[in-house]
């Protein structure tokens, strides 16, 4: 049984992601997003690597991400094992 345990604690410890991972995982992100949305930026009239260039590439990511999002939403309506449920 303690050995069940600590196998499992062992994977939990494992998955964690250390501080230095994770700040180089952030640092690909936005190296991706550069690359993707700074042409059109740059494109839009912006100057690169200015503050309203970022703001720009900072701004279509966001909106390319909301618009891949898919948005739906779901109601049931009902009482005691009848339920009506509608997926928008």
């Amino acid at each position: 049984m303690r050995a069940l345990a600590v196998s499992i604690l062992m994977l939990f410890v494992a998955g964690c992601v250390t501080q230095a991972e994770r700040a180089a995982q952030v640092q690909r992100e936005v190296e991706e997003m550069i690359g993707v949305y700074g042409p059109g930026c740059e494109k839009l009239g912006f100057k690169a690597d200015s503050d309203p260039w970022r703001d720009c590439v900072l701004r279509l990511a966001t909106k390319d991400k909301l618009e891949r999002r898919d948005f739906t939403t779901t109601n049931c309506v009902g009482s005691r094992g009848f339920f009506h449920c509608s997926t928008f």
